[in-house]
């Protein structure tokens, strides 16, 4: 199925192409290739204002994921018609990231596959709020990564390793 990507933002110019096919092979590498994903580039202004509404935490963030489904991390939804077949939206805070990556020196383009991951894993249940729960997820993230640094010859690490 597809990934819509929409850029709302203009401070931080966005490579789409790249992006696009790091979110198609995650998700081809979560069994969820058959699903659509939703990817929003978006500003600081609007990711604080959906981290304020929906965290009730006012500021900016690197990542927010609406999933459609609510689903036991690792096992996928089961569509009961093709409107089912939407795994969510994920919002990723591009001139946050973009901010930060300036700061450390990272490489944008990496930093934001790796938070696609994150954000796709979030739709698929996944969730870091306690230490086995992150365990969890970062291991799945980890996985992930690793099929496409495999394909694109890169070195992707997860965004939440050291958290607990």
């Amino acid at each position: 199925m597809s990934v819509v990507l929409r850029n709302v933002q203009r401070a931080v110019p966005v490579r789409r192409a790249p992006l696009r096919r790091a979110v198609c092979a995650l998700r081809a590498s979560l069994g969820a290739a058959r699903f659509d994903v939703g990817l929003v580039c978006a500003g600081n202004t609007l990711m604080q204002r959906l981290n304020g509404a929906y965290r009730q935490r006012p500021e900016p963030t690197d990542v927010l994921s609406f999933p459609y489904h609510q689903v036991v991390p690792g096992e996928l939804p089961r569509p009961r018609c093709r409107d089912d077949y939407n795994l969510g939206d994920i919002f990723l805070g591009v001139e946050y990231i973009h901010q930060q990556c300036r700061d450390t020196g990272e490489d944008f383009d990496s930093v934001l596959a790796v938070t696609a991951a994150h954000g796709l894993c979030h739709l698929l249940g996944y969730q870091h709020n306690t230490e086995p729960e992150w365990q969890q997820m970062y291991q799945k993230e980890a996985e992930i990564l690793e099929e496409l640094n495999r394909l694109t010859g890169t070195s992707l690490r997860p965004l939440t390793a050291g958290l607990f």
